[in-house]
């Protein structure tokens, strides 16, 4: 009897660990088309640098799989070392979680691959697209406001910059309003530290206020707190 109470307790402890480390693993897979051979780094960003946390040799078939430890979700990036060429779309950003990611790219287009499986990615892209309109108008009044600066028009400028200023207030408005509406993602936080870290301090405490205690506790979730506690200290 004390045998079998044994490995009945041996059962549970294996199902257990199997677990844990099933809800910490990421399973990668995806396609470069038109790539035959190749290095694909996947990277994820340290304090102060980008970390190698994986390699894809690439070699006659385009198609690639990886495993991978993500222990909560996490914005990682696939690193395209296309050899004796260089581009500057080499980079493919994309939000990691723990389940199955798929990613489909292209050699012509590397960066604006199709990601599905990840539901903060899902989120985050929503969140883009919208905030690529805040960076098409803000570039839109550069180019009018050079225009206006060489024909020495003062009152155009004049009237550029609280173009610029609204367009940036607009824009801040959103992100704010999206990590309100998205609290209970871990895309929250992340899109507060990497858009707007300087937003007005109420708004700040208004988000964080609103986070739930899980999403406070992800990685992004304190790196946020952390920011809004040195911003309370200093009063700014």
């Amino acid at each position: 009897m004390k045998n079998i109470a044994l490995i009945y307790l041996s059962g549970i402890v294996l199902i257990s660990c199997t677990k844990i480390e099933s809800n910490q693993q990421l399973d990668l897979s995806g396609k470069v088309e038109d790539l035959k051979k190749g290095t694909i780094y996947v990277q994820k960003f340290g304090d102060s640098t980008l970390v190698n946390i994986d390699t894809i040799h690439i070699n006659g078939n385009s198609d690639f799989q990886v495993q991978l430890d993500v222990k909560e979700p996490e914005m990682l990036q696939l690193i395209l070392d296309r050899g004796a060429t260089h581009s500057k779309d080499d980079q493919l950003p994309f939000f990691a979680e723990p389940g199955h990611i798929r990613i489909i790219t292209s050699l012509d287009a590397f960066s604006s691959g199709k990601i599905t499986g990840s539901a903060n990615q899902k989120i985050y892209e929503e969140f883009k697209n919208i905030n690529s309109r805040f960076n098409d108008q803000d570039l839109a009044l550069i180019q009018m406001g050079f225009k206006a600066y060489k024909n020495k028009n003062q009152k155009q400028l004049d009237s550029i910059r609280l173009a610029q200023k609204e367009v940036l207030k607009r824009r801040y408005l959103y992100a704010v309003n999206f990590a309100l509406n998205h609290r209970n993602r871990e895309v929250a936080p992340y899109v507060i530290l990497t858009e707007i870290p300087n937003v007005g301090l109420k708004y700040l405490d208004t988000i964080q206020k609103s986070l739930p205690e899980k999403i406070k506790q992800s990685l992004y979730g304190k790196k946020m707190m952390e920011l809004y506690q040195a911003r309370v200290k200093s009063g700014t």
